[in-house]
């Protein structure tokens, strides 16, 4: 088991050579957002771009895209017709997923989950995409709660779940909060290795695992209690996995800059700290490791 520290960020942000094109560095696609949420995506979004993603897509039912759209001249958001995501989207979601690795000769994932609902339609067009899905997928949020009635689906994708606590119950049945960092850790990697795949378990310590790899990530602050920083944290792996990161390493280095630029953030805002605050503060992290 290794203690993720800045070394993880000399192995993905090299200096940059000739010749580049757009996409080397990733093109993302963000799914998420709902009739109410719509700012789950854009957070997501922001975050994976001043990671250094090239490009982030976000697809959305109809008010949530454009809403988001609105925010920022950055966020491209195609809006699908509807309140919520429903099974008459995935082909069309499969078909976008599919047209982005294509333009982007591979250098592309997903970010699935933030603000997109739970009710009963929803969570089986969730279930659908994952099942078909052929680029590696940050499962986020809802999406979590999707995989959990069939995880057998996503058993040895490139995925990487974000849960917290008790997203990880809800998916594995495995109680973990009351345990001591060295308990959870084996239950982590036991849960990891069953599910084949790599698990990023959000707290105070963030424990990654994907069942032959381990390591903690200290650091934050007592004030990342606000909503949107699980956000920020899916749409910086999101992209790393996208300019073809490796998950596990991915993950690590996720998790290590969301809580750095929280740190940051909380020194200058402490209560009044929001979610954008740490999106702002990526760069300080990642240009001077």
């Amino acid at each position: 088991m290794t203690n993720v520290n800045s070394d993880i960020l000399k192995k993905i942000y090299k200096e940059r050579k000739e010749p580049v094109k757009k996409y080397d560095f990733g093109l993302l696609l963000v799914i998420g957002g709902s009739e109410f949420y719509s700012g789950s995506p854009a957070l997501a979004a922001l975050a994976a771009f001043r990671a250094g993603t090239d490009m982030v897509r976000i697809v959305a039912p109809k008010r949530s895209a454009d809403i988001i759209a609105s925010f920022k001249p950055d966020l491209a958001a195609y809006p699908l017709q509807g309140e919520h995501l429903t099974k008459k989207h995935v082909s069309t979601l499969l078909s976008m997923t599919e047209s982005a690795k294509a333009v982007s000769s591979g250098k592309t994932a997903v970010v699935i989950g933030g603000g997109v609902g739970r009710n009963e339609e929803t969570q089986s067009a969730i279930l659908e995409y994952l099942s078909r899905v052929s680029v590696p997928v940050i499962v986020d949020a809802d999406a979590i709660h999707a995989v959990s009635k069939n995880p057998g689906i996503i058993s040895g994708k490139n995925f990487v779940f974000t849960p917290h606590t008790y997203e990880f119950f809800i998916l594995t049945g495995k109680e973990i909060y009351k345990l001591s960092d060295t308990d959870k850790v084996k239950v982590i990697e036991e849960q990891a290795a069953r599910l084949k795949v790599t698990m990023l378990i959000k707290g105070k310590v963030d424990i990654i695992s994907n069942g032959d790899q381990t390591a903690i990530s200290e650091g934050g602050s007592i004030y990342m209690t606000k909503g949107g920083m699980g956000d920020t944290l899916a749409g910086i792996c999101g992209g790393l996995l996208a300019r073809g990161t490796d998950a596990f390493e991915a993950a690590c280095a996720a998790s290590y800059i969301n809580k750095k630029a929280g740190e940051i953030a909380v020194s200058k805002l402490k209560e009044s700290v929001m979610a954008s605050d740490l999106i702002e503060s990526i760069p300080e992290v990642i240009n001077n490791y």
